[in-house]
């Protein structure tokens, strides 16, 4: 029934590794500058320490003999070499710092770039995902996976990654100097470093399945705390406030739980890591100086080799820090690809345009099914509809009028049957073509948080003119002219400046700019007074008259606005006919409506 989709393209950390190779001039510059920053910073903690032996101890080496040969002989003082070594150092820290700064800031530019591109596919997704899935999934746990998840990503390519380089960089120098100091020394720290990082590597491998915990757990309350946020006013109208929000503390209390028992885990892993850096630094203290006595090893490399020892931590403790921060990485990039792994509305390529040089268009649905998982909701519906002519869809709720709606439009897949758009196949008309000529307007229509003006467009470039004649046909003209800024007043979070009944008609209005062929009514005057219903059904007369609609009603004066009425019952069509025609049935349709019909005629 539908074109065949490409393969999904997920995210694994190769093809990131690919992406950010393509970023060439930014990678180039961060790695010279990591070395920079690794030349700077290396032989930092050299420099003070080897002046013990020459300078307090009386052992001129390659420092004091340098400086000697720059300077004039009345500042060979030790408080010169001293002066001199110092401002080298803070010196040569400063531009380490810089040098980090910097290539941060490359890295960063990578991140952002990367994340940039996921986003994109992300959104690209999203704009296919079949709507089943999507309903299952719900707003708030997409939106985290936009947020949360894609930040954790940013945040371990932009800080984690060139950390890691750095690190790496710094621990290969360090060894450098230390083999040339004392090549025995430092054999038994390099030696030892590694068995230090696979401990800790151990310590993180178990938390990790307690950050997956609080992932969920946390997944769970932004969704109950979205769906809460989205229903406040109705909560609050009804006074179910307090069972909400006890609801939602529910669920704040498991993702406080969860937090907390990976919280003190994680910070207990963490101090025993840095506990065990510490006694290895204690046992290389104490090598160091049973070195000096036994062999060798001068006062100042010994403290040298001190220096170096907490000059490691830092990259130590970066490197088994970054374990954490890729199984964060891994667990958002895995709720990321599940996004991009949902499944797809059907794509209708356009083979035939049936709206090319018509006006409007007729419907033919033969046998057609449907079901959401288990449930059959559609049982082999079929019903005919000429060009021009208006129906209307009745039966209770439940029923399948609405589902049959969205299998039209392609929201729904085409389980079984043949949906024919003026003779066109549903498969050959195209997807967006089909969605450009079929409006659809709901009982509960979607406005955005923006202006009036955009609220009707969408988008489109469309002149004023057309949109007060627009509201005019809508019956709300009037209302949005005494507006301070008219067209470019906002009408809040969903509408929510707007009544109910204003908002239906701000949604027809939307419905006549767009100026479809084909009309289709949810529900979509439910709201409004007799009054005005009255007026906008005159009112929509001419507009409907040059375009076939469907009308999907519960009322009665919007259902005898049809030609012909169509009865579903439990996913099928049961009776079909005018509204006089089907009263003297006597089944669903005179059911639902003959008691209203004798009251009119009691009143």
């Amino acid at each position: 029934m539908s074109d065949s989709s490409p393969p999904v393209q997920v995210f694994s950390w190769r093809r990131i590794r690919h992406t950010i190779l393509g970023f060439r001039k930014e990678l180039v510059t961060a790695n010279i500058v990591a070395v920079l920053a690794t030349l700077t910073s290396v032989p930092t903690p050299l420099l003070l320490p080897l002046l013990v032996d020459e300078v307090l101890l009386g052992q001129p080496g390659v420092i004091v003999n340098t400086l000697s040969s720059f300077l004039p002989e009345n500042l060979h003082m030790p408080q010169m070499y001293v002066g001199v070594v110092l401002v080298v150092t803070l010196l040569l820290r400063a531009l380490t710092l810089f040098f980090n700064i910097w290539q941060t800031r490359q890295f960063t530019i990578i991140s952002k770039n990367i994340v940039y591109k996921i986003r994109q596919s992300l959104l690209k997704k999203l704009g296919r995902v079949s709507m089943t899935e999507y309903e299952i999934l719900g707003s708030g746990s997409v939106a985290s996976r936009f947020v949360t998840d894609l930040n954790t990503i940013d945040v371990f390519i932009a800080s984690t990654v060139s950390r890691l380089l750095v690190a790496s960089l710094t621990l290969i120098g360090t060894a450098v100097v230390l083999l040339w100091l004392h090549w025995q020394l430092a054999l038994l720290i390099l030696i030892l470093n590694p068995v230090v990082i696979y401990l800790t590597s151990n310590l993180g491998k178990r938390i990790k399945e307690l950050k997956k915990y609080e992932n969920r757990a946390f997944d769970i309350f932004q969704e109950a705390l979205t769906e809460t946020l989205d229903g406040i006013l109705q909560i609050r109208a009804a006074n179910r406030e307090k069972h909400y929000l006890a609801r939602l503390l529910d669920k704040a209390r498991n993702v406080r739980d969860a937090g907390s028992d990976f919280a003190w885990r994680n910070d207990a892993a963490t101090r025993s890591s840095f506990m065990l850096f510490v006694v290895c630094v204690d046992l290389f203290r104490a090598a160091a100086m049973l070195t000096v006595v036994f062999s060798d090893l001068t006062i100042g490399q010994m403290f040298a080799v001190f220096g170096y020892l907490w000059f490691m931590m830092t990259p130590v403790n970066e490197l088994v820090s970054m374990q954490y921060g890729l199984y964060a990485a891994n667990a958002a990039l895995g709720r990321i690809n599940g996004l991009l792994q949902l499944g797809e509305e059907a794509q209708y390529s356009l083979k035939q345009d049936p709206f090319y040089r018509h006006g409007t268009v007729g419907l033919d649905i033969n046998d057609v099914h449907f079901s959401y998982g288990d449930k059959s909701v559609l049982n082999g519906v079929s019903l005919s509809i000429a060009p021009g002519e208006k129906v209307a869809l009745v039966g209770a709720s439940g029923g399948g009028k609405s589902t049959l709606v969205k299998v039209l439009l392609g929201l729904y897949p085409l389980l079984q049957g043949r949906i024919s758009i003026g003779g066109v196949e549903l498969s050959g008309a195209g997807i967006d073509n089909i969605r450009e000529h079929i409006a659809i307007v709901l009982q509960h229509p979607a406005l955005f948080n923006t202006t009036v003006r955009e609220n009707l467009t969408l988008g489109r470039e469309v002149g004023d003119d057309e949109l007060w004649q627009a509201l005019k046909v809508a019956q709300l003209k009037e209302r949005i002219q005494e507006l301070e800024l008219g067209l470019d007043s906002l009408v809040g979070n969903q509408g929510i400046r707007l009544s109910g009944g204003q908002r239906q008609r701000l949604a027809i209005a939307r419905m006549i700019v767009s100026n479809p062929k084909v009309v289709i009514l949810d529900e979509a005057t439910s709201a409004l007074d007799a009054e005005t219903e009255l007026r906008l059904h005159q009112a929509l007369a001419d507009f409907l008259s040059r375009r076939t609609t469907l009308i999907i009603a519960h009322r009665l004066s919007a259902i005898k606005q049809a030609d012909r009425v169509y009865v579903f019952e439990n996913g099928v069509v049961c009776e079909e006919g005018g509204h006089q025609q089907l009263l003297q049935q006597n089944g669903l349709y005179a059911r639902l409506y003959g008691n209203i019909q004798e009251q009119r005629h009691t009143a």
